[in-house]
């Protein structure tokens, strides 16, 4: 296979094997998320490559070509993908990351298989990448490669971007290895957070854990400081991620679109008013606190369950993590609660979905609800808020965003509340339901101009620019 000049690391390839494929020989299917969707067009412009894993332990396969783009697979074992996925990254960063809203664990054996698959990634991309390429690490389970790559490959440029929070630094300092992640990031000539407040908190951790001198501005456009790591100067930013906005805003118009929307509403009854939540099945995710604000609000009676329906969709995940496995049995009998006490016969006030939904589906079910539920505790970006908005081609609906999103730093309009204050979520879904119209619409132009604005390739092209700028010295660096 050719090297390509634009390499991008994430841990999944945007395609997974799936082995009961095609008659129980095997074979590729797309691979389901937004970095797939952010970053595809962009390598296959550029003939890019990608490294990751493919989906299925004790699997090997050679570097391949799919729909333009060189897949470079990385092999995990099953006791691998246990200790490095599911536990370290899973049940270590996570819930670090997110607040602690679990505890997490740590657990060395854990990190010692998180270095190891670290230090496969890094192999893998500098097999890849040309001389002189751009090589683009993504997220929590690679925070070592940048500064493994480096040591392999010192021509390449190295940007490292993480797309869940980055935490408050008195959390960050609990965890053992806290040095070695933060040297493992220092590898990259930009490192990206979502917003300006982890890009600072990483900024500290660099000068308090390692005694490196940091700068609190850069000339680089979307950069909030600098840190200079022997002859470098690494840069560090806040690109917010997006979506392909236009993308749905255009497809969300297609008449069997239009029609399933309106069928979606018929088939739950015509609802006067139709609650959707649209989540992985996390902990981080607030699911439990929609249900108990919605249960409250129909045993008050401040709503009533002959008019009111709330769809729920829970995308399943890491279902082998216990604190996973706990949550969908809670959620599920919550689920049941409300149905027991509010639902009818053949109506229940609660549709309670686990499992995914193709994509013209949930434009459907974007396009029929009137309030959006967006609560997570912790939240990188979230970008379903996005999605939602831009499938609002009519004008209508109405978004209930916590104020601990990525998002709410952008889509100010929206109902934003504070999710662990169950009375404020209350308020926020019935202000959202019965706003007037007028004042309704004119929130939802506002968040559309900013979601059709701000879209993916805006992201993607200024964290790009922003590499491809950053100096190798920090002379250079000062005086760009």
């Amino acid at each position: 296979m050719t090297a390509a000049d634009l390499v991008v690391v994430a841990n999944r390839l945007p395609v997974d094997y799936d082995p009961s494929a095609d008659d129980g020989r095997g074979g590729w299917r797309r691979s389901p998320g937004g970095l797939v969707t952010a970053l595809e067009p962009v390598l296959r412009a550029a003939d890019g490559a990608w490294v990751g894993w493919p989906g299925a332990a004790d699997v090997a396969f050679e570097p391949f070509t799919e729909d333009g783009i060189t897949m470079h697979p990385v092999s995990l074992t099953e006791g691998e993908v246990a200790d490095y996925y599911e536990g370290f990254s899973n049940a270590t960063l996570w819930p670090l990351y997110h607040d602690a809203i679990v505890a997490p664990v740590y657990d060395r054996t854990w990190w010692r298989t998180y270095v190891a698959v670290n230090r496969r990634f890094a192999a893998a991309a500098a097999d890849a990448a040309a001389p002189g390429a751009t090589v683009w690490v993504h997220d929590y389970q690679l925070q070592l490669v940048p500064k493994m790559l480096r040591e392999l490959r010192p021509d390449l440029k190295i940007g490292f971007f993480l797309h869940i929070p980055f935490p408050p630094t008195e959390l960050f300092l609990q965890l053992p290895w806290r040095t070695a992640v933060v040297e493992g990031l220092l590898g990259a000539d930009l490192v990206g957070f979502h917003l300006p407040g982890g890009a600072r908190n990483f900024l500290f951790l660099a000068q308090r854990l390692l005694g490196l001198h940091t700068h609190a501005h850069s000339d680089l456009d979307s950069c909030v400081g600098a840190v200079d790591v022997g002859d470098r100067r690494v840069q560090v930013g806040a690109f917010p991620i997006s979506i392909d906005s236009a993308h749905f805003a255009e497809r969300v118009q297609s008449p069997h679109i239009r029609e399933r929307a309106a069928q979606v509403r018929e088939e739950l009854g015509n609802p006067e008013i139709l609650l959707l939540g649209v989540d992985r099945l996390d902990y981080t995710k607030g699911i439990d606190i929609r249900l108990e604000a919605l249960h409250e609000l129909l045993d008050e009676g401040t709503l009533d369950p002959a008019k009111v329906v709330m769809v729920q969709l829970a995308t399943p995940s890491r279902e082998r993590v216990s604190a996973y496995a706990q949550l969908r049995e809670d959620i599920e009998r919550k689920v049941g609660h409300l149905n027991g006490e509010y639902g009818q016969l053949g109506r229940p006030v609660v549709h309670y979905l686990h499992r995914p939904v193709d994509r013209d589906e949930l434009m459907a079910l974007y396009s029929a609800a009137d309030v959006m539920l967006v609560t997570p505790l912790r939240d990188g970006m979230n970008l379903v808020a996005k999605e939602y908005i831009a499938c609002r081609a009519d004008g209508t609906g109405a978004l209930v965003l916590s104020e601990f999103t990525g998002a709410a730093s952008e889509l100010r309009r929206a109902h934003l509340v504070n999710p662990h204050d169950l009375d404020a979520v209350k308020r926020a879904i019935v202000v959202a339901a019965t706003e007037d119209a007028a004042t309704a619409a004119r929130r939802m132009q506002s968040l559309r101009t900013q979601v059709l604005h701000h879209d993916v390739d805006r992201w993607a092209d200024a964290f790009l620019t922003d590499l491809r700028a950053s100096g190798t010295g920090k002379a250079a660096a000062a005086s760009a």
